[in-house]
């Protein structure tokens, strides 16, 4: 439907659009010598910058000239009148209305079967802080927040070139969420490039109301505990890896950025590894890749010789666990499991509760109960203690936390049936699963140590920038120009 001529039935249609909406705001102005409401105002109250609206529309509109005769009235209003950075003409009533609610505001003009969109938007956003999830000690300290044009712009102060292109789009058929897919023109992979717009064209979704709503639609392995898209809440994230060959994707309401293709490596990187020097990040990164595999192998390893393979501990050793397991009920197995049940409670709990007491609840929490656990001899000290180093060495790779999980649990019913066999069977499953996944057409083993020469500059160690020669290197592997 198209916008009428007869001023009184565009009024009519919005107030019928917006029936028992008190946000919308009807303004009527009549400019000198026009008929008397002649020109009608419609915006969403809170979404708007009523500064702007009074400076820049109502006041001009009060002391404008008459324009000369036979001109067209809306384009003399937008060109020699209004006072605003966008305006637009409109004849659409989908765009006008998807328009307004978003924070512009609409000027139907009697005589005219079309509408001004003017850019008023002045809603409410939260200010720019370090993302909690991605503190760093040295570096920037800026992180997205959820108004996309705002983070487009923290992206655009970092990699200030045209070839930085942003390609805008619509999801969810009912909330029109604004997206914003962002690459390096001649260093983003093109194939790469082509697939991420095909799957995006294919979401078919009411709502988008989180980017993580997009990424469980168009990632690859959807049923593989491991991600193969990259997120991130930091502008210097976001550019390191457009300028590597990826892509990026902005969702409008939430501070998450996907990048694309996600490899397995990205998992152990922080964004502290360039602000420091590269020997101390190069420990910094195995402690990570240390510590992802003492948290999915402790466990079973422990279990799977207590259960099976006594006989490969030292006679003291096995001596001492066999006397602090002395009344337990339970076999090791249940032991385990019951106790990472109660951390990954405790965990969860002290994640959320309010921050001023939720460290004092997960610290205190883990004391009590595993000191009564003990005591009450429903778990061994040794057991404490491993599932604690395990849980902790956990922690350490946020981004593989679901992984871990779903890992150990699978490692440990192995090694309930098998023992050590068991254990060997389950990595060796799961470096071939590693090794079939692919992210957008990269294997997710990329950069690693088995993928080609020439790619592992940032893969298990961090090479100083002095060598690092390419950009793009993972994807596109253009040289520097």
């Amino acid at each position: 439907m198209s916008v009428f001529t007869d001023l009184s039935q565009n009024v009519a249609r919005m107030q019928e659009l917006f029936d028992r909406d008190k946000t919308m705001i009807l303004r009527r102005v009549t400019p000198p010598g026009w008929p008397e409401g002649a020109v009608c105002l419609f915006f969403c109250d809170g979404m708007v910058n009523s500064t702007s609206i009074n400076e820049n529309i109502i006041r001009p509109l009060t002391l404008m000239q008459p324009p000369p005769k036979g001109a067209d009235r809306l384009r003399y209003l937008e060109e020699s009148v209004v006072q605003t950075n966008e305006a637009r003409q409109s004849g659409d009533w989908d765009d006008l209305i998807y328009s307004m609610v978003y924070g512009d505001t609409l000027l139907f003009c009697a005589g005219c079967d079309k509408a001004l969109v003017l850019n008023t938007k002045g809603f409410a956003m939260r200010g720019i802080s370090e993302p909690d999830g991605e503190t760093v000690l040295k570096g920037p300290r800026e992180g997205f927040t959820e108004g996309i044009l705002r983070n487009l712009s923290m992206l655009r102060r970092r990699l200030r070139v045209s070839e930085l292109k942003q390609e805008y789009l619509t999801l969810g058929t009912v909330s029109k969420t604004v997206c914003a897919l962002c690459y390096i023109d001649g260093v983003a992979d093109k194939k790469v490039l082509a697939e991420v717009r095909s799957r995006l064209k294919k979401v078919d979704m009411d709502g988008v109301l989180d980017s993580n709503y997009v990424a469980e639609v168009i990632r690859d392995h959807k049923e593989s505990p491991f991600k193969t898209i990259g997120t991130t809440e930091r502008p210097d994230v976001v550019a390191a890896k457009l300028l590597e060959g990826r892509v990026a994707l902005f969702v409008d309401g939430t501070p998450v950025v996907l990048t694309m293709p996600g490899i397995l490596i990205e998992s152990f990187q922080s964004s502290e590894d360039y602000y420091v020097g590269y020997q101390f990040a190069a420990v910094s990164r195995l402690l990570r890749m240390a510590g992802f595999f003492l948290a999915v192998s402790v466990v079973p390893i422990y279990i799977a010789l207590m259960t099976f393979h006594a006989e490969m501990l030292p006679t003291p050793l096995l001596l001492s666990i066999a006397s602090a397991r002395q009344g337990v009920p339970f076999p090791s197995v249940l032991e385990a499991l019951g106790l990472l049940t109660a951390f990954d409670l405790l965990r969860e709990a002290g994640t959320r509760t309010p921050s001023a007491i939720g460290q004092t609840l997960s610290i205190v929490g883990g004391l009590v109960v595993g000191s009564a656990a003990v005591e009450a001899r429903f778990a061994s000290a040794p057991m404490v203690i491993i599932i604690a180093f395990s849980g902790i060495t956990g922690l350490m790779i946020p981004k593989l936390k679901s992984a871990v999980i779903v890992i150990r649990l699978g490692l440990i019913a192995l090694v309930s049936c098998a023992g050590l066999y068991g254990y060997l069977i389950g990595m060796a499953a799961l470096l071939a699963h590693l090794a079939s996944m692919q992210s957008f057409g990269v294997n997710m083993l990329a950069s690693g140590p088995l993928s080609e020469m020439g790619s592992h500059e940032d893969s298990l160690a961090r090479a100083p920038f002095a060598r690092m020669k390419k950009r793009g290197r993972f994807l596109s592997r253009g040289d520097r120009p």
